[in-house]
């Protein structure tokens, strides 16, 4: 049973394998704050072969010295790359917490003693790549409660929104800024791993 995309237009705005940060804790390290859900893109919805669907919505790309509590202090004239988008759990039952949008760049942005390790992906322009990166929840959207922990995993509650920040774990040229892009690619999420993009607004 493999996963599926589909991707519908947000007609009015959102409102108040990589790997995870699944406690949730805002970028300062400090727990993940309530707050409203910012504009997005068109939602692209996805599915896991287990039955667990997600909507996604991307918000809006970056640059920063210290985009996650985890991140250490970028060189100087250098920054780390990031995203932020809104995960939605669309069913009416609790989904693993799991991070499916991935962060690409344009290679020319990558320093070249870690351009060995940006890789291509089928689906993404040939000129870009993804770096390792992390991903950790900075805000719970429109009241939605906190991750639930249940036999170790990280789950989302029902219809619970978060806001979520994926950033390199390599620092990257600080000009890249709006030419970063969001794809899911995942076999767990797509059924042939070639990336879709998530749609910024």
């Amino acid at each position: 049973m493999a996963g599926y995309v589909a991707l519908k237009p947000d007609t009015e705005p959102q409102t108040s394998s990589n790997a995870a940060v699944q406690d949730g804790p805002g970028p300062s390290g400090g727990p993940a704050e309530p707050s409203d859900a910012p504009r997005t893109g068109p939602t692209l919805s996805v599915t896991t072969p287990e039955g667990y669907g997600y909507g996604l919505g991307a918000a809006r790309t970056g640059t920063a010295g210290k985009p996650l509590s985890r991140s250490t202090a970028a060189p100087s004239g250098t920054a780390y790359a990031y995203a932020e988008y809104v995960l939605t759990n669309n069913q009416q039952q609790p989904v693993l917490l799991d991070f499916p949008a991935d962060l690409f760049l344009p290679l020319k942005y990558v320093p070249s003693a870690a351009r060995q390790r940006c890789m291509p992906q089928p689906g993404v322009p040939k000129d870009m790549c993804t770096l390792p990166n992390h991903s950790q929840v900075i805000a719970r959207l429109n009241g939605s409660a906190a991750p639930i922990v249940q036999d170790g995993d990280a789950l989302m509650p029902p219809g619970a929104s978060y806001l979520v920040r994926i950033a390199t774990d390599l620092p990257v040229d600080p000009r890249v800024g709006e030419e970063i892009r969001l794809y899911v690619w995942n076999a767990r999420f797509t059924s042939d791993r070639r990336g879709i993009e998530v749609p910024l607004p």
